[in-house]
């Protein structure tokens, strides 16, 4: 185990306890020249940095792009990198059942296996109000995986007291609700509902400090129409609508039909390929990048590549990015 290790695991505490979504990639083989070693361990965010080691630049930036992937599909992955041909002879990533082989001709003739584990946040639901339908989703959502919390307003909910919140729910009819909206809103909630009549709620959409658009991002009244009239029923509906809105479904789907549908999350992240050494790199605030030669961005895999380009742009004129 590298001497990182103990930081890293306080690091991953840390995200979990405020339900940041991450991935764990520890080295389970390494062949020499690899710089890594078996027990290496990083941790990669949902925004494509990397905090730790699992080598150099060039294997960091294959487990950066695998990693991204298995976030999405909240499955775990052996990665294989070698910097030789994949057994099919094409140069793309070989993928089999729970493994996936990569070509990186970067790697300074080491190969690496790292296991890829997305850790993913049980669904944090925070509801407001102490209502007959707000202890109804206290009692329900847990049914449903989700971790409900109950809060109080009265001291003042910031943004930052929201952090790693998939949905929040208001039930207090009328005690502290703007505050909180607007807390709410400027914190990212994915899902904001506000348990109200219609020209109530339109009332306290208008009083809000926001715009129109982030207005429109809550859920007035909250909950999908199934004629609920008890609250255990209205609190279904709210979190069907918090299921809705979490699995990325809209209303539109055809529920009877099978259809596969995609988290927000689950999208292709950007990525490039590295005119250099055709790597697929994914495309983050730290991926290195030129504009030399020509009015186009250039993404490479590490500096190195980078500087062999720059060196000579027109060889790699006719270089496609992904």
């Amino acid at each position: 185990m590298s001497p990182a290790a103990p930081p890293l695991e306080a690091r991953m505490a840390e995200l979990t306890g405020h339900h940041v979504p991450f991935v764990k990639a520890t080295v389970v083989r390494a062949r020499r020249p690899a710089s890594a070693r078996p027990g290496d361990i990083a941790l990669v965010l949902a925004d494509g940095r990397v905090e730790g080691f699992v080598g150099g630049a060039c294997a960091e930036a294959t487990v950066r792009v695998q990693a991204l992937r298995t976030l999405r599909s909240g499955e775990s992955l052996l990665l294989r990198i070698s910097p030789e041909e994949t057994a099919d002879g094409t140069g793309e990533p070989v993928v089999e059942e729970g493994a996936v082989s990569v070509a990186n001709p970067c790697l300074s003739g080491g190969e690496l296996e790292i296991f890829l584990e997305p850790l993913r946040p049980v669904p944090r639901v925070v509801v407001l109000g102490e209502s007959p339908i707000a202890r109804a989703l206290l009692a329900i959502g847990p049914a449903l995986g989700y971790e409900v919390t109950e809060a109080s307003g009265a001291d003042g909910i910031t943004p930052e007291d929201l952090t790693g919140t998939q949905a929040l729910v208001i039930a207090s009819h009328g005690r502290n609700e703007e505050p909180v909206l607007v807390s709410a809103v400027r914190a990212g909630v994915p899902y904001i509902g506000l348990v109200a009549s219609p020209r109530r709620g339109a009332a306290v959409l208008d009083g809000l400090t926001l715009d129109a658009e982030q207005r429109a991002r809550i859920h007035t009244p909250a909950g999908l129409w199934i004629g609920a009239r008890t609250p255990g029923e209205i609190a279904v509906s709210i979190l069907a609508e918090v299921i809705q809105t979490v699995r990325g479904l809209s209303a539109e789907v055809d529920m009877a039909a099978e259809v596969a549908v995609q988290e927000p999350a689950e999208r292709d992240s950007v990525t490039a390929v590295d005119p250099v050494c055709g790597m697929t790199v994914s495309v983050t605030d730290s991926t290195p990048y030129s504009e030399a030669g020509s009015d186009e961005r250039r993404w490479f895999c590490c500096a190195g590549c980078r500087a062999a380009y720059e060196k000579d742009p027109a060889r790699y004129a006719k270089a496609d990015a992904s």
